[in-house]
């Protein structure tokens, strides 16, 4: 196989190179197969990164490699690859962040050996103000996400009982990811003083198993609701990304009814996913995660845990 070769996508030219490159040793999984990967997948994951500016997290040299984030946007992209200027909190300063509105560009991100996609929780058109809330549950050894099934059941109810739904998908890591959908006015404050009341009720009813304090000296055996992503500055691991572990698992949206049963069998392999199982799930189930973008949801004025 050639080493540079040029596709055409959407009438767009994109020059790429080593498609035979393996970036997954462990499985020789190739640079060609991560490409074909986001080509098969964007119909639905391009609805989630649309207007949201994204960091790049690059392996040139695969998962076993080093790698970077990358907020600005290469200055070597090709003119129609959209920008947002926005404020970068560990930059100190204003960076131009990749926008990827379309396959060409998710193609082209590929190429760069674009693995994983981090996105804001906002749209570029109001950088302030989210349009859901989020917890990241992160079990520590030796828990593990059928911990955070558990975990996650308890906190979909409580967020039944402010009458807001909630959407499930695997980290594609080690653990469960909880969205509440809202695309209504709202802040990041707001935000994260719900999300973190919540962890904190949910410490107290279930400390044996859960904790709200990030420090990792109190996290062996438990699960971490992280609720500080809620953060203008912060990015969360987009819907439908590989990661960049020995396999190329995926961030993949679960019904409740998955997490229930893998909680029912214990069995932390049923809430596995790679590349060519999402791809199967997607083309049964469609998009699970399509209501995060759409449904609207208003926090309560007033809450009482």
């Amino acid at each position: 196989m050639p080493r540079k070769a040029e596709l055409i996508v959407e009438d767009r030219k994109i020059q790429i190179s080593n498609l035979d490159k393996v970036l997954y040793p462990k499985v020789g999984f190739t640079k060609g197969q991560i490409i074909d990967y986001y080509i098969r997948v964007a119909p639905v994951l391009l609805p989630h990164l649309k207007d949201r500016p994204l960091t790049m997290k690059r392996y040139p040299d695969g998962v076993e490699g080093e790698f970077f984030y990358e907020k600005n946007c290469p200055v070597h992209r090709p003119k129609w690859v959209k920008t947002a200027r926005v404020w970068s909190e560990s930059n100190n300063r204003m960076m131009n962040y990749c926008l990827a509105q379309d396959l060409p560009t998710l193609v082209w991100a590929a190429n760069l050996a674009d693995l994983e996609l981090h996105t804001s929780l906002a749209r570029k058109s109001n950088i302030k103000r989210p349009t859901m809330m989020v917890f990241d549950l992160d079990p520590g050894v030796p828990a593990d996400i059928v911990q955070c099934c558990q975990v996650g059941i308890w906190l979909s109810d409580l967020l039944l009982k402010m009458k807001l739904k909630s959407f499930a998908k695997t980290s594609g890591s080690k653990g469960l990811q909880v969205y509440v959908p809202l695309n209504t006015p709202v802040t990041f404050d707001q935000t994260k003083d719900l999300s973190r009341a919540l962890a904190q009720h949910l410490e107290t009813d279930h400390g044996d198993l859960v904790t709200s304090n990030m420090s990792k000296a109190v996290r062996k055996g438990k699960v971490f609701v992280d609720w500080s992503q809620n953060d203008e500055h912060k990015t969360t691991i987009c819907v439908y990304s590989l990661r960049a572990k020995e396999e190329p698992t995926v961030s993949t949206p679960v019904t409740w009814d998955d997490v229930e049963n893998c909680l029912k069998k214990k069995k932390a392999d049923l809430l596995k996913f790679r590349s060519e199982k999402v791809l199967a799930r997607v083309e049964k189930l469609r998009d699970l995660f399509e209501p995060v973008e759409e449904l609207k949801q208003k926090l309560p004025k007033k809450w009482k845990l």
